[in-house]
């Protein structure tokens, strides 16, 4: 049986990986941790409830799970992540925000054996979508990203678009320039830089996590396009990376590393 500890697990996507949890075989929540709805129960989505507790460390002290999964914020990730490595709790990160060398600070700091794993995106069709578009990018490489989340979303880009990104990067041979940025009428109207592709973020209440990656060529247009239209959609790859990182170690980054296994 995996012990699990879900920190957020009051907020949106953290409700929903408790019932995740709850639903799968050989996997339990036994802690949850939200400081903003601490002493208070959450469901389980099963009959069930779960404290929620709003000390962190006390909750890893007190329930010793093998798991922590975190969607919380970017201002309170990094903290969790210290704390829970500390214990030698193996981290599932959904919240995104941190800089690789940041996650590469910590990992290095973990105790021998302990496995800090981080996704962009934990929805298997967003991680197809990715590939797709690495693929496709070694003959296009004219590409822009449009990513499109809900308004009460922290960051942008998303993490999902930086992740995209730095693929096309990779996988592209030639880097096309980005016209119309010198003749900008309004000062961000192209878009924001990543790796050399322009990425356009949207906010809106409605959304829940969308991407569009659009390359052009002569006479032609290619879309390559993933929706999560429920926050379920992601919870396969929370269950999934939960089973897996017991076995690993170290910093792994990308749900694809862990499909391939």
């Amino acid at each position: 049986m995996i012990d699990v500890l879900v920190s957020g697990a009051a907020g949106r996507m953290g409700r929903e990986v408790v019932k995740a949890l709850t639903e799968a075989d050989g996997i339990r929540a036994v802690a949850a941790v939200d400081p903003g709805h601490a002493d208070r129960t959450i469901d389980d989505g099963h009959g069930g409830e779960l404290l929620c507790r709003g000390d962190l460390s006390a909750a890893l002290a007190g329930a010793r799970p093998h798991v922590m999964v975190d969607f919380t914020h970017p201002n309170a990730v990094e903290g969790n992540l210290r704390a829970a490595l500390a214990a030698g709790v193996h981290c599932v990160v959904g919240t995104t925000g941190l800089s690789v060398d940041v996650l590469q600070g910590l990992a290095a700091g973990a105790p021998e054996g302990v496995c800090l794993f981080v996704a962009p995106n934990f929805a298997i069709g967003a991680v197809l979508m990715m590939r797709f578009a690495a693929e496709a990018a070694r003959f296009m490489p004219h590409v822009e990203i449009i990513e499109l989340h809900h308004d009460r979303k922290a960051d942008a880009p998303s993490g999902t678009a930086l992740r995209t990104a730095a693929l096309v990067a990779a996988a592209r041979n030639e880097v096309p320039g980005a016209p119309g940025r010198e003749t900008e009428l309004a000062e961000g109207a192209r878009g924001a830089l990543v790796d050399q592709v322009s990425v356009h973020s949207i906010r809106l209440p409605g959304l829940v996590a969308h991407q569009e990656v659009i390359f052009g060529g002569k006479g032609q247009t290619l879309s390559i396009r993933h929706d999560s239209i429920d926050r379920s959609s992601f919870m396969p790859g929370v269950v999934l990376a939960v089973r897996e990182v017991v076995s690993r170690s170290g910093l792994i980054i990308g749900l694809e590393n862990l499909m391939e296994a």
